[in-house]
């Protein structure tokens, strides 16, 4: 058996070195579904998925007439209301006057979304700061620990939808918004 070997040369013109490619995640390709209302199912009566959580609460917030006339604003305290009840979930009303906050808490076994409805609140999480103005949606699992604070000189409305009902809310000694001073 007789093998040969073929080489094959091909000449092209030389070009100018290439830029670099940029990496493109997948929310610059495809954009932040949340914001492509087109693509979005419209919230279910009863929802039972995180992506319906998030609808009612966009469906609500799009419905000022349902919730405006009801905002209070406490100086004291956070004013809080509970809108809706549905199985397995509920949804709350917040307002924040300016400087107010949450406390770093979580939310026991309860997921949410978190709904900035007038205003502008800023989160302090696992991952530093986020602000959030009206129209912003935030999602968390079971156990997220955070703080909500609004850092403005405005008043500031939220909603928060729990799924299943939020039965507890364990405050955590330390705010992501101050340092503490761990003892060596």
């Amino acid at each position: 058996m007789n093998s040969t070997s073929v080489s094959i040369r091909a000449t092209a013109p030389a070009l100018a070195p290439a830029a670099p490619l940029a990496v493109e995640s997948d929310l610059q390709i495809a954009g932040d579904i949340l914001s492509v209302q087109h693509l979005l199912q419209p919230a279910r009566e009863h929802p039972a998925t995180v992506a319906e959580f998030s609808g009612l609460a966009r469906s609500i917030a799009a419905n000022r007439a349902e919730w405006e006339h009801l905002v209070e604003y406490d100086a004291t305290t956070r004013w809080y209301h509970r809108l809706r009840t549905g199985p397995g979930y509920e949804v709350w009303l917040l307002s924040w006057v300016p400087g107010q906050g949450s406390g770093r808490h979580d939310h026991g076994a309860s997921s949410g979304v978190l709904t900035v409805l007038d205003g502008e609140l800023t989160e302090h999480g696992p991952r530093g700061a986020l602000t959030l103005g009206a129209g912003a949606q935030r999602v968390f699992a079971p156990g997220y620990a955070h703080e909500v604070v609004n850092d403005t000189l405005e008043g500031a409305v939220s909603l928060h939808v729990y799924f299943p009902g939020l039965t507890e809310m364990p405050m955590h000694s330390c705010s992501p918004a101050r340092r503490e001073h761990v003892p060596a």
